[in-house]
């Protein structure tokens, strides 16, 4: 059935939007680096996947232990040693913005250009569980649907973490009001550092997973970080639980739109929805009104 090749599809494709908006939704909402060199570490831990997969025989499944740890220690290195210096020095968090942004995107180039120095530019892909099953009458490739149960339970993990442990509360404390959060002796230096890193494991989850149904090559990294910007904003900056639903809604609508239009469409799919969220709801879907 077509409805179900689009909802399992989309749900899939949703899936891998929403786990990787949900890092650069910690690194913004709660250290308020707009990171632009997002979707450079995607496509890093993709091909580090690829390399552990073709080189040493290593399911991507338990690539993931060992390139999110990674991913992890390498973006709290970032920011400690690139970023804290912008922290220090930024009188706002608005100036502390504009600064990521302008560092992050240098940064953007680094990473690319060590990929491409390691990698070239071609196309890589790898068979991983590519057998085909039937689901409701529709058929789906087995690493699609492991990739999709992965990026639900991380995504529902790090959702309980974030809503039920006293560091998620501290952290939510620190993307709403860093001030506020300071006052009642919660380090936000220190919260900030760990969402930054935390975000980076999350990316790095996402790469991983994305890479055992994906072709991908080096370039690829500024769609991934267009792509988590969208959701993120579509959803409400700093909310988990828009940024997973406004995931979902992009990957069944850019589905929906491939299979019933034409494929080159997706792209201004993309924006026409992002577009249509933000006419109604300007802040987002769960996003809330400055006051």
């Amino acid at each position: 059935m077509l409805a179900v090749d689009i909802l399992l599809a989309g749900l899939v494709l949703g899936g891998m939007y929403a786990l990787t908006a949900l890092g650069l939704t910690l690194q913004y909402g709660v250290a308020r680096i707009m990171n632009l060199s997002y979707g450079e570490f995607l496509v890093a831990a993709a091909l580090v996947a690829y390399s552990l997969y073709t080189g040493l025989a290593m399911s991507p499944l338990i690539g993931l232990i060992v390139v999110v740890p990674a991913a992890f220690v390498l973006n709290w290195a970032i920011y400690h040693v690139l970023l804290m210096p912008l922290v220090r020095r930024a009188r706002t968090r608005d100036v502390l913005e504009v600064d990521s942004i302008l560092a992050t995107f240098g940064l953007l180039f680094i990473v690319q250009g060590i990929a491409l120095v390691i990698f070239g530019g071609q196309y890589y892909s790898y068979t991983f569980l590519s057998i085909p099953v039937s689901v409701l009458g529709s058929t789906i490739a087995v690493n699609r649907l492991v990739a999709l149960l992965f990026a639900a339970a991380i995504g529902l993990a790090i959702y309980v973490a974030l809503m039920r442990t006293r560091s998620g509360t501290a952290l939510r404390a620190v993307a709403v009001d860093p001030v506020a959060a300071g006052l009642v002796a919660i380090d936000v230096k220190r919260a900030s550092g760990f969402a930054f890193a935390l975000g980076g494991a999350l990316v790095a989850a996402g790469g991983v997973l994305v890479s055992m149904f994906l072709t991908f090559n080096t370039a690829m990294g500024v769609v991934f970080t267009m792509k988590a910007l969208i959701v993120v904003i579509m959803g409400g900056v700093g909310n988990m639980l828009g940024a997973l639903i406004a995931g979902l809604l992009l990957g069944i609508g850019e589905t929906a739109v491939a299979r019933l239009v034409d494929p080159g469409l997706t792209l201004a799919a993309t924006y026409a929805l992002f577009l249509a969220v933000l006419l109604v709801r300007p802040t987002g879907l769960f996003g809330r009104s400055a006051r």
